[in-house]
């Protein structure tokens, strides 16, 4: 993500991918990976899905989760059937909200969250 300073010393963040915010939150879980997995008090939990992006994602949840942690996800988006699995970086948080980058969406993953962002067709009258 990049910032545009303005005159008005604002700043508008140019994102490379659309945000869609989700009408009705979802669940997924989370946990962490790597040497965080040993070392850290929470090793995993669960979250609400706020907004997804083809490249990653905002969630809630009451584990506390910092930047740069590694953490593998599970959820299931809305009107699908079946679970998917990626692997994140929290790029932000705060409090019990963060923000994450998918750092490895498999094979099947992304063509379903590419389908969950595209428009639905309006219908033809």
């Amino acid at each position: 993500m990049e910032s545009l300073g303005r005159e008005d010393g604002m700043t508008t963040e140019l994102r490379r991918h659309l945000r869609v915010r989700v009408p009705v939150p979802f669940a997924c879980s989370v946990a962490r990976i790597g040497l965080q997995r040993w070392l850290a008090a929470e090793r995993a939990g669960f979250g609400v899905v706020l907004d997804v992006l083809l490249n990653g994602a905002t969630v809630m949840s009451p584990a506390s989760m910092n930047p740069g942690d590694q953490l593998a996800i599970s959820l299931r988006l809305p009107d699908q059937t079946a679970t998917m699995n990626v692997n994140a970086t929290v790029r932000w948080g705060n409090r019990h909200t963060f923000g994450l980058e998918f750092t490895d969406v498999f094979q099947l993953a992304e063509p379903r969250i590419r389908k969950f962002l595209s428009p639905a067709p309006s219908p033809q009258a």
